[in-house]
Formats: structure tokens, C-alpha cells, sequence
């Protein structure tokens, strides 16, 4: 092993090592990763930003654009509305959802699909009196399956089209990943329909109401001296609730908090920390006398009617990450009182006001009812109560339809290149004002964009320096005794095994140079492999970390960390043993 070998293994290590510790923003890891391999040399001056130049930045960024597009035409919302009075059993539901989603991730981004039915399913699901956490953890699924069908409907595909233009004069087309992808998803939302029973029951999901819906969730409220519960203790509180509700602390004194025991006593003005169910938390405040905190204290309310309670979540983007309440200001900059907050499916332990917000966070918010939408966009938070679908205007919809459509088929015909015909679907979509410029932006994922481009020329410093091709003998040796189909699905868990560690762009950045060379190695086509490893970088079912859709439905779901492998192990057996299979055979592994 060379001394640039030494120093290109020794920096993706890091970059893994330092991705696996999550302490810093990846864009940030991948930034030091760029400037280690400048210090080091494996990466020249003039070639170090190069990346940001790649059509594969320009092809995911407007991508972005054009999936926000879509999502905020209502088009989605218009088109199910007549399939939704037929969804009646969990497994229709599951069924049409989670085969929408895929459908729709397949030509759009997929976290952008998955955010655009959230709401529809939070719906459905309640209308039907079914467990939102039976819906959402199969979309989320859905909507990575959808990705791996056509060459924009996940980064990996992409990335794994221009490496292969690279490396063999051609990339992948728009559709050469569709029967592959087809097979996979038609499969896999077929298994989804029927193997959401292996998530554990009971879970409790955050279930919108038309005023008061609170579950599983963190409350502060105040105690005023009209309570009849001043004076009495906090086990007579809580046997008024019935035992579903929990006294987690009790915060007097210039702001002290305590964690009281059962015989503790109740004064006037205690703040009382809840934890409860939704239908025994509303109970409760009603008719214990209590004051949610701040509840009716926002500028320019003069009714009941104007203010709005509403569920929501808080998205990757949100200007809220990060910062707690009064970091934020959130009642004097949006108009916004925190009611309350769940984190994974579970109660906060701390106050609200230093609760810093995490993604995926699933919050209650009170608001003006009057520009409700506005001030949910500006705080980045997706909302979950039920909401009017014909928001959408018929003249956007159209516009949208028709943007879409002409942008695939000038890339499904190669009139056009991708990174092109993209880039023009975003301008066209933002010109005929389907969507707006600012909103545009703030669809941008611009720290994926960053990853890309800073961690494009290190992946190549490990083909540069050798790397690969050392890699890819190791696995060579491993794979002398395998068939060929053995080497493929090989390559295939290995790209899926990383992947929760990296991001899926990074696993393909590292992982395609050394899926070919492995090819080249076993004296086979390297098409195959290069498809193994897309395959394998667009399958997270594991956890809710390694994908944005994963985390996305965890506390909408109510979900656990654990109960994730629990579908998605079986799942990700299907997509190795179904994928292996579908690309061997559209793909021949041995050359003519």
C-alpha cells in the first residue's frame, strides 16, 4: 500500500467514523474531508473544486425544485381525493398510500413524495379509526423503493449514471433503471400491504383533531388560584386523571424544577410539567381548571376563533433546529405559542422553553388562524391536521402536469441531457409561478449539494491513488469462490450495510468505483454492479437515521429505534434475494 493510499483510506475513514459520530453537519464533514485531501496531496488544487461544477449538483438541486413544485400545485392532493372514501381496511390503505408514494418518488425527490401524502394518510387514518403507525413507516419504505425506478428519483441513481458515463463513454439513461426499480417496488409494496402486521401494536401516534389533540407529548401548565387542586397533592391530581397522566415535575421558586413524589403539595401559580395521553391531557386542563402556558396571549387575537391549534412536524430545513423557543422568539417574530413537543414517539424530560428542536420533532403549536400557512412554511414545519385539499389552484396543476411531463419525455427520448431538461423544469416552474422564487431556494437541499460537490473529488482520489482497485481485489479474493450472482449480491449488502452510516450519495461516491473495478477483476460487466450498488444505496430500512423519509415519520408514527428492523429487515432480504436476481437477469453479469 502506497502513501496516498494510506492517506485516501485514512480520510474516508474519517469522514465515516466522523459521519457514524454525528457531531458535526455532514456537509461540514465533508468540507474537512476535501481540505485533508488538498493538505494531503491526493487531491490537486486546481481539480479541488471541480465537484461543485458536476451535473450532478445542478441535476439534485433542480430536482428539488421541481418536487416542491409538484407538492405545493395540490395536483397530488386533487388526484386521491376520489380513492379516499374506498380506503376502508388497513391493508387498501397501506396499499394505495404507500404504491402512491412510490409511484410518485420515482419523478420526484422522494423525501418531497413522502412529505406531500403525510398529511393525506394522518387523514385517512383517522377517518377509518386506523392506527397512523400501521400508514407511514410502509410509505416512508414505499418512497425509497419508488427512487430506485428512474434515474432522477433518488441521488444515488445519478450518481451511479455519471460515474458509469465515466468509466464506460455512456451513463445510465432516465429509464434504464425502471426494470430493475419496477420489479423491486412492485414487490415490496406488495409485501408492505401485508407485513405491516410485524410492527408492534400499540404504538401512539400524535392524531389530529379539530381543536385539542395531544398524545404522547410533553405539556407545561400553570395551576392558577382557582384551581380546586390547590392545596392537595400531586397523587390526587393524578388519580383525577385516571393514572394516564404524570406529574413529571413541578418548576416554582424563581424557576426551579423538581421532581416531586405522590404526597408532594400542590400550590397556586406551580408550573406542573405533564406527560399524558390526548384524550386525558385535554380532560384534565378542562376540568382540574388548569392554564396551558401562554395559551391565548398572541398579538392581534381578539377570539377564540382566531387562533388555530395545530399539529405539526418539524422538517430537515427548519430554521428551528437547533435553537429553543426563546432563541427563537417565536411568539414576537411568528405569532407561534409551543404548546407542546414529542421526540420519537416519547415525552421530553426537559422544559419546554430549553427544549433545543431536533428533525422529525413532532410539536403542537398555537397560531393566528390568519396566514397559518405562511408562518408553518417560514418555521419549516409540515402540518398534520387535516387541512383543505383544493388548496391547490387548477391553473398551477396544470402548469405543473404539464412541465413534468415534457421534462420526461425530453430526457426519456435524449433530446435533451438530464442536468439540462431539469434546470429548465425549475426556471419553467418557478416562472409560471407554480412556485415561488424564495420558496425554490428554500426547497434546496443545499447541504446535499455541498456533500456532493466537496466529496466528488475525494472518492476520486481513492481511484486516483489505486485505492479502489485494491479494495477491489480484497473483495475479488472474498468473491473467487461465489458465482457471479454471488459477487453481485455481495457488492449489493455492502453498499446496503454502509449506507446507514454514510449518506446515500457519499456510499455511491465511495462504493460504484469499487463495485466496477470488483467487476473488472472477476473478468465480468461492471453494469451489473454499478446497478447492485444504487440498489443497495437506496434501501435504509434498518434504521430512522440512515435516510431523511425514515426520520421524517418517526414521531408522526410514534415509532421506536428498534421497531424500524422489525419490517424492514425482511424487507431488505426481499430487495437482496429479488434485486440480485432482477439485475443478473437484465443486466447479464458475463460479456457477450
Amino acid at each position: 500500500m502506497t502513501l496516498d493510499q494510506m492517506f485516501a483510506f485514512g480520510i474516508i475513514g474519517a469522514v465515516i467514523a466522523l459521519l457514524i459520530w454525528d457531531r458535526l453537519r455532514y456537509d461540514l464533514v465533508a468540507m474537512i474531508a476535501l481540505l485533508a485531501a488538498l493538505a494531503a496531496g491526493i487531491v490537486k488544487p486546481k481539480e479541488a473544486f471541480q465537484g461543485f461544477s458536476d451535473d450532478i449538483v445542478i441535476i439534485v438541486g433542480s430536482a428539488l425544485v421541481v418536487s416542491a413544485a409538484v407538492g405545493r400545485s395540490g395536483v397530488v392532493e386533487a388526484a386521491m381525493r376520489p380513492l379516499a372514501a374506498r380506503m376502508r381496511t388497513p391493508a387498501s390503505q397501506i396499499l394505495v398510500l404507500t404504491g402512491a408514494v412510490t409511484l410518485l418518488s420515482a419523478v420526484v425527490k422522494n423525501i418531497g413524495a413522502l412529505a406531500i401524502f403525510i398529511p393525506i394518510a394522518m387523514q385517512i387514518a383517522r377517518r377509518n379509526g386506523t392506527s397512523v403507525s400501521c400508514l407511514l413507516m410502509p410509505m416512508a419504505f414505499g418512497s425509497l423503493l419508488g427512487g430506485l425506478m428512474t434515474l432522477v428519483g433518488t441521488s444515488p441513481n445519478i450518481i451511479v449514471s455519471r460515474l458509469r458515463g465515466e468509466m464506460m463513454g455512456e451513463p445510465f439513461g432516465m429509464f434504464d433503471f425502471t426494470p430493475v426499480g419496477l420489479a423491486i417496488a412492485v414487490a415490496g409494496v406488495a409485501f408492505l400491504a401485508l407485513g405491516y402486521r410485524l410492527l408492534p401494536s400499540g404504538r401512539k401516534a400524535a392524531e389530529s383533531r379539530p381543536a385539542f389533540s395531544i398524545d404522547d407529548y410533553t405539556a407545561e401548565v400553570r395551576l392558577p388560584p382557582t384551581s380546586p387542586f390547590v392545596n392537595r397533592t400531586v397523587a390526587d391530581l393524578e388519580a383525577y386523571g385516571e393514572g394516564e397522566v404524570t406529574i413529571a415535575a413541578i418548576v416554582r421558586e424563581n424557576n426551579r424544577r423538581y421532581v416531586p413524589s405522590g404526597h408532594w403539595v400542590l400550590y397556586e401559580n406551580d408550573i406542573l410539567v405533564l406527560e399524558a395521553d390526548t384524550q386525558a391531557l385535554a380532560d384534565l386542563v378542562k376540568h382540574a381548571g388548569l392554564q396551558l402556558m401562554h395559551e391565548k396571549d398572541l398579538e392581534g387575537v381578539t377570539s377564540e376563533e382566531d387562533i388555530t391549534v395545530i399539529e405539526a412536524v418539524v422538517e430537515q430545513r427548519s430554521p428551528l433546529i437547533g435553537n429553543h423557543v426563546e432563541e427563537m422568539s417565536l411568539r414576537e417574530r411568528f405569532g407561534v405559542n409551543l404548546l407542546a413537543l414529542s421526540r420519537r414517539g416519547r415525552p421530553v424530560r426537559q422544559r419546554l422553553r430549553r427544549v433545543r428542536f431536533q428533525f422529525g420533532d413532532l410539536v403542537v403549536l398555537q397560531a393566528r388562524s390568519a396566514g397559518l400557512s405562511d408562518t408553518l412554511r417560514a418555521l419549516g414545519c409540515l402540518p398534520l391536521a387535516e387541512r383543505d385539499l383544493a388548496i391547490g389552484r387548477t391553473q398551477k396543476r396544470t402548469a405543473a402536469l404539464a412541465v413534468l411531463g415534457i421534462t420526461i419525455a425530453l430526457v426519456a427520448t435524449s433530446l435533451v441531457p438530464v442536468a439540462i431538461a431539469f434546470f429548465g423544469a425549475a426556471v419553467a416552474m418557478t416562472a409560471l409561478r407554480v412556485i415561488t422564487v424564495k420558496d425554490a431556494y428554500d426547497a434546496i437541499e443545499w447541504p446535499i449539494l455541498i456533500l456532493l460537490g466537496a466529496l466528488i473529488p475525494v472518492s476520486e482520489s481513492l481511484r486516483t491513488t489505486g485505492g479502489t482497485e485494491l479494495i477491489a481485489g480484497w473483495l475479488s479474493q472474498v468473491a473467487q469462490g461465489l458465482p457471479p450472482v454471488g459477487a453481485l449480491a455481495l457488492i449489493l449488502v455492502a453498499a446496503m450495510a454502509v449506507t446507514p452510516f454514510l449518506n446515500n450519495a457519499a456510499t455511491v461516491l465511495v462504493m460504484a468505483p469499487i463495485g466496477a473495478s470488483m467487476a473488472e477483476h472477476l473478468g465480468l460487466r461492471p453494469d451489473a454492479f454499478l446497478m447492485a450498488v444504487a440498489v443497495g444505496a437506496g434501501c435504509d430500512f434498518l434504521t430512522p437515521i440512515g435516510h431523511q423519509c425514515n426520520t421524517l415519520v418517526m414521531g408522526p408514527g410514534g415509532y421506536r429505534f428498534g421497531d424500524y428492523w422489525r419490517l424492514g429487515l425482511p424487507l431488505s432480504i426481499l430487495v437482496i434475494v429479488l434485486g440480485t436476481g432482477a439485475i443478473a437477469l437484465f443486466w447479464p453479469l458475463v460479456p457477450r
